[in-house]
């Protein structure tokens, strides 16, 4: 017999008992889109969330108080906690130490809760306030659209100027330029000398909804006390960067007053390290999905057995007629394996379609980028593929063995 004889007598023999068909493709379908729909999660999720994690520029560490993760969970964030603040004279210490030996180096602080006010327009009052100097663009990858930077005089002079982020300016000028006007930020006056080039979103976060002003006036606005300055440092180039970072380390330890003995009492991370982090984490994800998945996937295949083995009792004197006019037990096999493969691999591509959807989905709500998962998804049939043959064999071979005789007298 020719394949395509064969497989349209297993389609055939599949369209006869379409809901038994139905429900054991159901099987292979969770099990597809469990691992799918997370693979393709991760993987719309990985670029955005490590462009969110690229926050610092090039050849930058930073240190602060706190970790990146801000030390959430049990003794650790008591740990975190109960350290000192990076105070203001330590960070001016750190820049007079390092003065030299560093390209950029930015001190910065921030409030989360802040709110503008112009002409009667708000913005929602959620704004990320940042007190910085004017390493702040290079140090956290911004751009200047239009207007200009911090300078060290303002600082100096602890003017109360702002540089606002595209969201604020969409929000408060939509028809104007906001250079030289006078906005109320949290309540006090401040003039806006620049507007931030368009950043986009991180971790499902507007990334232009900030506004920087000088570090004394942040100070002077928002208070000092039991706040904590984050430090980043730029190299002069990539090949100095260990040599600047061990050069750093050494000055903040000095800043912080520490003894020799004593351990650092301050976090030190950089975009690799967080990107490292971010992978681990995905990995062990990955995995975690991949062995659920794949156990949800033996069971799939175990019920394909059962039911093919029910099939074949069911069909024994159909395959005695069939052997007792010529057919070979090779044709039965392969009739009987094709159904085999084809419960299964219908089952893995309406799991694919429904997993890249769900993925996506999710990738979506969390303002990610959308994709496909050539890999997972080629990786996904590749499997069914295997499971149909590896739990549709016995059946099928069962099926080939049949003596045509004995099959023939089966009521």
């Amino acid at each position: 017999m020719k394949f395509r004889e064969v497989l349209a007598m297993a389609l055939q023999s599949l369209g006869a008992n379409k809901l038994r068909s139905g429900l054991t493709m159901i099987g292979i379908t969770i099990g597809v889109f469990s691992v799918i729909s997370v693979m393709t999660a991760i993987g719309a999720l990985q670029s955005s969330i490590e462009g969110g994690i690229s926050f610092l520029g090039s050849n930058i560490f930073q240190f602060a108080k706190y970790p990146v993760s801000g030390g959430a969970g049990g003794r650790n964030r008591e740990k975190y906690e109960n350290r000192r603040n990076v105070s203001y004279a330590q960070a001016l210490r750190y820049y007079s130490l390092m003065e030299g030996s560093a390209r950029e180096i930015c001190l910065k602080t921030f409030d989360f809760n802040g709110q503008a006010v112009y002409n009667g327009e708000k913005t929602p009052p959620a704004l990320t306030v940042a007190g910085s100097n004017k390493s702040f663009l290079v140090a956290n990858s911004h751009n200047l659209a239009y207007g200009r930077n911090i300078t060290d005089e303002d600082v100096d002079l602890a003017r109360s100027v702002v540089i606002i982020g595209k969201s604020v300016e969409k929000r408060l000028f939509p028809h104007e330029s906001p250079i030289g006007k006078v906005i109320k930020l949290s309540g006090q006056s401040v003039t806006v000398i620049g507007v931030l080039a368009e950043k986009g979103t991180a971790f499902g976060q507007d990334q232009d909804d900030i506004c920087v002003m000088p570090i004394t006036r942040f100070f002077e606005n928002y208070g000092a006390a039991k706040r904590s300055v984050n430090i980043a440092t730029q190299s002069h180039s990539q090949e100095n960067y260990n040599r600047t970072m061990d050069k750093a380390i050494g000055a903040m330890r000095i800043a912080r007053g520490l003894k020799p003995n004593e351990p650092n009492d301050f976090e030190i991370y950089s975009n690799d390290s967080l990107k490292s982090a971010f992978t681990s984490v995905a990995g062990v994800v990955r995995i975690g999905a991949f062995v659920i998945s794949l156990i949800a996937l033996v069971a799939a295949g175990v019920g394909i057995m059962n039911i093919m083995l029910v099939s074949v009792t069911e069909r024994t004197k159909e395959i005695g007629i069939r052997k007792s006019i010529g057919a070979r037990s090779r044709d039965i096999l392969r009739q009987f394996l094709a159904e085999a493969v084809f419960i299964s691999e219908a089952g893995g591509i309406m799991g694919i379609f429904l997993g890249v959807i769900g993925g996506n989905v999710l990738a979506h709500l969390l303002k990610a980028e959308l994709i496909f998962p050539y890999g997972w998804a080629l990786a996904g049939l590749v499997v069914c593929s295997a499971i149909g043959i590896g739990f549709g064999f016995y059946p099928a071979y069962r099926a080939a063995s049949l003596d045509p005789i004995e099959a023939l007298r089966f009521e």
